[in-house]
């Protein structure tokens, strides 16, 4: 359901929760100015075209999200993919590329695919997550300690360039930019300083000494980008040419698989703050509608930012409003107090980059997973990670999925047992028919789990262990879930080659989903009409009549 009709119906629209939902939004405005404008500048736009996504997409998150508390605005987990599309794309690229993505999240969530993000491993998410995190440490080096630009094509080239530049590091810079980590560190463990956003409180006191003092060679917004306009962003439609539009399929997939997870993790983590539960195919309805939205008004990618939606709930925010407030905010800012941006140092910018990386990177839950975690999962995360910041995300997160999946198959495949059974397993059903062993020839075997094609080895093994063919074969197949195609075939396979053999086999005790399958995949017509029968007791007396034929 959109959020604004759920909070409205829950009765979280009132006036009696008006003042908790504005505070909250206020403040949580306040705290994505400075966010908003160092995703910017670290994704390759302006830094107001950060506040404009923050502003545009704040809002629709907010009245049609599938989270009555979700904030959504740019964040850090893109940046290296905006980065990336910007530098070959253009600007323009970026934003068409956007609304792609925005299409794909639309139609994800129209579909009802918001449930399968959820299957994507841990150690995969917490790979790319923290590989990232190191790429935007790194990456913001050079305006940390205002060191010239370097080229690289590749992490591993720029990161070397770095270093070797440090030498020349620009002592004002570094020294606001340190100043200003300590500060975001230090101000949410004083008292007096805890209820003032750490990002705020450093950009502010970054930018009132760099505006007293003047220092020489301390780049600035109004240095490097001219400052930020005064105004309500324009609408244009972002121009690209068709080979560019086809180019951009793949960047555009990317944004909106990392949009949904990121996005419906935010919501997972609001819905354990709240006690709530929020729409995971709505929540991918309302962030496509943003990112379709958001760049027509001059912004860029957008999701559910984790960071800015707790701020919200622990300052009170239960409903939409205070997303809508929100954005009103840095609304209100970008409309009066614009030009008092152009003194605030990118070295500023970098520091607040410096700790959202290291919070993206969840270094003791990192730890923790490595030191804990099964091996392969281990590995799983180690490659993720390694492929994350030394070749590409999009690499990094499908190898990273392939491995997890394969080990899954490679596990539940080990599960998939062909079970022997005596006469003391299946006693019961002797006496039923008045037996007090199974009919001299009669094998009854139970395949137990699921019959996919990773479990047809441990099948056709289990048959090639009987050594001497019996008269008659009974397969029950009360504990297999589901079975595909595969199972299907090799089934068929193995029927007609026990028939050639002189074996005559029997299956038994299907659920309806499984039966259904046999009958369309052909298996009961190599199997015969007879030889099929509802319960175990019904197979033994049949096997007994075909073993004294």
């Amino acid at each position: 359901m959109i959020a604004l009709i759920a909070a409205q119906k829950a009765g979280l629209l009132a006036p009696k929760n008006w003042l908790s939902n504005i505070v909250a939004g206020a403040i949580v405005g306040v705290v994505a100015l400075p966010l908003g404008m160092a995703f910017a500048i670290a994704s390759g736009v302006k830094p107001e075209q950060g506040i404009y996504t923050a502003i545009v997409a704040g809002f629709i998150v907010a009245v049609c999200g599938g989270s009555r508390v979700q904030i959504a605005g740019p964040t850090g987990a893109f940046i290296v993919i905006l980065s990336g599309i910007t530098a070959q794309y253009g600007v323009a690229g970026l934003q068409v590329a956007t609304m792609m993505a925005g299409a794909i999240l639309l139609l994800m969530g129209l579909a009802k695919l918001g449930g399968v993000i959820k299957f994507i491993p841990a150690p995969v998410i917490v790979g790319f997550t923290a590989g990232i995190g190191v790429i935007i440490w790194v990456g913001q080096w050079g305006a940390f300690f205002g060191l010239p630009a370097v080229q690289g094509e590749h992490f591993h080239q720029k990161f070397w360039l770095t270093v070797q530049a440090l030498p020349h590091l620009h002592w004002a810079t570094t020294g606001l930019a340190v100043l200003s980590l300590i500060v975001l560190i230090v101000a949410p463990k004083w008292r007096w300083t805890q209820k003032i956003p750490g990002p705020l409180l450093a950009m502010v006191l970054a930018t009132g000494l760099q505006s007293q003092f003047h220092f020489a060679g301390v780049a600035t917004i109004g240095s490097a980008f001219g400052g930020i306009p005064q105004g309500l962003p324009e609408f244009s439609l972002p121009q690209v040419s068709t080979g560019q539009l086809i180019n951009l399929i793949g960047p555009a997939f990317t944004i909106a698989m990392l949009g949904a997870i990121e996005s419906l993790l935010s919501a997972v983590v609001a819905d354990g703050m709240t006690g709530t539960r929020h729409d995971s195919n709505q929540e991918l309805v309302g962030q496509g509608l943003a990112n379709l939205v958001t760049p027509l008004f001059g912004g860029f990618a957008a999701t559910g930012a984790i960071a800015r939606t707790a701020t919200n709930i622990r300052n009170g925010g239960n409903s939409p409003l205070a997303g809508i407030v929100h954005g009103i905010t840095l609304l209100v800012i970008i409309l009066f107090l614009a030009p008092l941006a152009a003194s605030i140092p990118l070295a500023a910018l970098a520091a607040i980059l410096f700790v959202v990386a290291w919070n993206m990177s969840e270094v003791k839950h990192f730890r923790h997973m490595l030191t804990h975690a099964p091996r392969a999962d281990v590995a799983i995360l180690l490659i993720t990670f390694v492929l994350t910041v030394f070749a590409d995300l999009v690499v990094a997160v499908n190898i990273g999925v392939i491995l997890a999946t394969l080990h899954f198959l490679r596990r539940m495949s080990m599960s998939v047992e062909v079970v022997t059974h005596n006469e003391q397993q299946i006693g019961v059903e002797l006496i039923q028919q008045g037996l007090i062993q199974l009919p001299a020839g009669v094998l009854v075997y139970s395949i137990e789990g699921p019959f996919f094609f990773g479990a047809v080895e441990n099948f056709e093994r289990a048959l090639a262990a009987t050594h001497t063919d019996p008269k008659v074969l009974v397969i029950r197949l009360l504990r297999v879930p589901f079975i595909d195609i595969t199972g299907l075939q090799a089934l068929d396979e193995a029927i007609a080659q026990l028939q050639r053999r002189g074996v005559q086999v029997l299956l038994c005790e299907a659920n309806v989903r499984v039966l259904a399958k046999l009958e369309r995949a052909g298996v009961m017509v190599t199997l015969g009409a007879t030889y099929y029968c509802a319960d175990l007791a019904s197979a033994i007396a049949r096997a007994d009549v075909l073993s004294t034929e």
